[in-house]
């Protein structure tokens, strides 16, 4: 008896230490861009977290015409029921608009940084988004419970996930079976988007990455003015 426990825990000793080694082989550290904070996954540099300083970017006047939320928000196709999870949602740009929509469902606003949580909290005071819940994610977790969104949304954020491999496995555990992924990234295959970078992304390279967390592209919406708009599925 005492020998079969010795070998089970030998077992799981193993496994575990084998699921720690892959997990630290999926991000390799390595100079870079001066952009980017010298971790690589699959390849690509993530970039430096805009902060909370970066709020009044974030609400410019000039966001509309520069990214056409309206037409993003056409192809979402929002219907009143609607569960949505907006990660990085910083100073609620989109949450808001979106609760005006999905007015019998939830719109989850997830950050992890406080001073965002903040600010969108100011926003709900006078009680108008009821349906506005705010939540306070981790660099691997989104904090959402399983099959609890019919919708994500990911604007400009999924580039400088520290851990993008963990974040993805949460979004998608937290998906509905027929849910969509709405991931919005400013194309990095034209070089006259006039941003850094790291801060872009490619079709390809988001293609490759997703697939490794069981995310498949179902379509790109070649219709806004700066970015991709990757509509992903559970594959």
């Amino acid at each position: 008896m005492k020998k079969r426990i010795s070998q089970l825990l030998s077992l799981f000793l193993l496994l575990t230490t084998s699921s720690l080694a892959a997990q630290e082989n999926r991000y390799t550290l390595k100079d870079g861009d001066r952009s980017g904070i010298g971790k690589w996954y699959m390849d690509r540099e993530i970039a430096h977290v805009m902060g909370y300083q970066g709020m009044p970017w974030l609400e410019r006047d000039e966001r509309e015409t520069e990214e056409n939320t309206t037409t993003l928000f056409e192809n979402m196709n929002i219907s009143k029921t609607d569960d949505i999870a907006d990660v990085g949602a910083g100073s609620g740009y989109h949450v808001f608009r979106m609760a005006r929509k999905a007015t019998q469902g939830t719109i989850y606003a997830v950050d992890i940084q406080e001073e965002m949580l903040t600010a969108m909290r100011n926003k709900k005071s006078d009680g108008k988004f009821a349906n506005v819940t705010l939540v306070k994610g981790s660099e691997k977790n989104i904090n959402l419970k399983p099959n609890s969104v019919d919708k994500v949304l990911i604007v400009d954020v999924y580039h400088e996930m520290s851990f993008p491999y963990e974040m993805m496995a949460s979004i998608k555990k937290a998906m509905r079976p027929n849910g969509k992924l709405y991931l919005i990234e400013y194309r990095g295959e034209d070089p006259n988007v006039p941003i850094k970078k790291s801060h872009k992304m490619t079709e390809a390279q988001a293609v490759k990455e997703l697939k490794s967390v069981g995310l498949i592209l179902k379509e790109n919406k070649d219709n806004l003015p700066w970015q991709h708009c990757m509509v992903f599925v559970k594959a």
